[in-house]
């Protein structure tokens, strides 16, 4: 079973998407205000689902500055590839960054295999869980911000909320 609910946040509203294994996604509304791009004719309206109401109370105290102390159960689906990126990303302390570069050679030597900072990139983009899987606190080499699915405005309030340094 799928479940959807909605989370208002300083960013805007954010959907908040789970199954009975976790956690699935985090979409931020769009901008012109449709509002998902998803289809939602198998998804359950539920707003006591434990893993989104996990994910409601962790949004809640990193939004009022807090550093929640606990990760909701995630079900993360992707690629191999994907996932180790994503596990890399899941470990980013508040308040740090890596870059496309760094988180490279950490999957690297996971794989044993040469990874590049572009195929790292698309991997990053991919994340489902914003926020929660802090792909905000991925910046390119020197410490540039670049893309971010929700815009780079949203990219900059993240940031700034955990006062991490970055280069416009």
């Amino acid at each position: 079973m799928q479940y959807i609910s909605f989370f208002d946040s300083p960013l805007g509203k954010l959907y908040l998407t789970a199954d009975d294994g976790g956690l699935t996604g985090i979409i931020y509304e769009n901008e012109d205000g449709n509002q998902l791009p998803l289809n939602v004719s198998d998804i359950e309206f539920n707003d006591e689902q434990p893993d989104i109401m996990d994910a409601k109370l962790w949004l809640s105290l990193y939004f009022n500055g807090g550093r929640p102390d606990f990760t909701p159960k995630l079900s993360l689906k992707g690629s191999d590839f994907r996932m180790d990126v994503w596990d890399v990303i899941k470990d980013i302390p508040y308040g740090k960054t890596m870059t496309y570069g760094e988180i490279a050679k950490v999957v690297e030597e996971k794989r044993g295999t040469r990874v590049s900072a572009q195929a790292v990139g698309g991997a990053v983009g991919h994340n489902p869980v914003s926020i929660i899987v802090p792909c905000h606190r991925v910046l390119g080499a020197g410490g540039a911000i670049t893309g971010y699915t929700g815009g780079l405005d949203k990219k900059k309030f993240l940031l700034d909320l955990e006062e991490i340094q970055y280069n416009e």
